[in-house]
């Protein structure tokens, strides 16, 4: 079958909060990148692009999906890493599935639905809270204009003034910055108790 979207994985941040790098927290004994990775390679992309930035040799090594094009301005924010992933796909003309590294909750049935939810017309984008946001199905037209985009602006800036489909998963709302969200998601259940 015909791979009929690419995939693109943004890990390239310091975790400056968090105090190391949240791409090596783990849930079931597998880490965050390598999860995230896994999961987005499982819907079948045509390209898989991790956009790795700090620490970006170590992450790499543990890889084993995905072409690895490295931020070296990821320092600047999402906007950058954004940019490097539209260029290492500025010949493709599919939707984009684009993922973030640091979402425990993610899982291969809201891919899908996000997936199945796309037809060409419009963005499909993950509702939690009041807020839409990644995972996303973003057109190639959506990614290509991401060169507009500066400093921790993401694709929220590319979607102002359109009406991207909304596919709600409130459990998504949960991302990894502070010691403090780690020992809420190990309590919850949702990252592996810390090894002391």
């Amino acid at each position: 079958m015909t791979a009929r979207h690419d995939a693109v994985l943004l890990a390239a941040g310091g975790s400056r909060r968090l105090g190391h790098p949240k791409q090596m927290l783990t849930v079931g004994g597998e880490t965050l990148l390598v999860r995230a990775a896994r999961l987005l390679a499982a819907t079948g992309p045509g390209r898989l692009v991790v956009v790795l930035g700090a620490h970006a040799d170590a992450l790499a090594s543990w890889l084993d999906e995905g072409i690895v094009r490295v931020n070296p301005d990821w320092r600047d924010g999402m906007a950058s890493s954004l940019q490097v992933a539209a260029r290492a796909l500025d010949d493709r003309e599919r939707p984009v599935l684009v993922a973030v590294v640091d979402q425990p909750a993610l899982d291969a049935m809201h891919l899908a639905h996000l997936l199945a939810a796309y037809d060409g017309r419009r963005d499909v984008v993950t509702a939690y809270g009041d807020a839409r946001g990644v995972p996303a199905v973003v057109r190639a037209s959506t990614l290509r204009r991401a060169p507009s985009l500066q400093g921790d602006q993401g694709l929220r800036a590319l979607w102002a003034g359109e009406s991207p489909l909304a596919v709600r998963a409130d459990a998504l709302e949960r991302d990894i910055d502070t010691p403090g969200d780690v020992d809420i998601a190990m309590r919850d259940g949702l990252l592996d108790p810390a090894r002391g």
